[in-house]
């Protein structure tokens, strides 16, 4: 029989692995040279994109600088494509941005102030910044901190476990990441 102390698992080391992995081999490399024209690409009529202020063509235009993204509430049925920079704008606002200010004391953000990218490397920088303070933030919680309630920041959510929220965060990145390199694929072919 094997010994329990043995066969113990580091559960934070394995959970931000899982991120780590992936955002080090696969969605990291494959948004490395993305031009500003591939960022801004609408692949079909009717987009929703990151656009200058006063240019949206959405219900609703948010930001608190020169860029706004397109959305609605309620979000219409089948929602618009978006692009590359709306993509982005979510997993820099909505997926790391929101969850960094409320547990790992990242600055406050959300969709109607936030500063959208008005490039592509800017977008990029502003992901990296996210990436970063979210894998910090997840080292920090260490085993015991994986184990408590979210609380009130996460809303509906808030008796998850940190280990959830985690594992949830790591869903959307991973799953956002495959549409926006899915993008740059159709982007790269779109000619062909």
């Amino acid at each position: 029989m094997m010994n329990t102390q043995e066969t113990q698992i580091n559960w934070n080391a394995e959970l931000r692995s899982q991120l780590e992995w992936h955002w080090t081999n696969q969605l990291r490399p494959r948004l490395t040279e993305m031009t500003d024209e591939e960022y801004f690409w609408e692949p079909v009529a009717g987009c929703w994109n990151v656009r200058p202020r006063g240019h949206g063509t959405a219900p609703v235009a948010a930001g608190g600088g020169a860029y706004t993204i397109d959305f609605a509430i309620p979000e219409p049925e089948p929602a618009p494509v978006t692009t590359i920079a709306w993509r982005l704008g979510h997993l820099i606002v909505g997926v790391f941005g929101a969850r960094n200010a409320s547990h790992f004391d990242g600055p406050a953000v959300d969709y109607e102030t936030h500063d959208y990218a008005a490039t592509a490397a800017e977008a990029l920088d502003q992901l990296d910044a996210g990436y970063n303070c979210w894998i910090d933030g997840v080292t920090r919680l260490g085993h015991d901190g994986l184990t408590e309630k979210c609380g009130p920041a996460e809303g509906q959510f808030a008796d998850w476990s940190m280990a959830a929220l985690v594992l949830h965060i790591h869903r959307e990145v991973i799953h956002h990441g495959a549409e926006i390199a899915l993008l740059r694929d159709l982007y790269a072919w779109r000619h062909a």
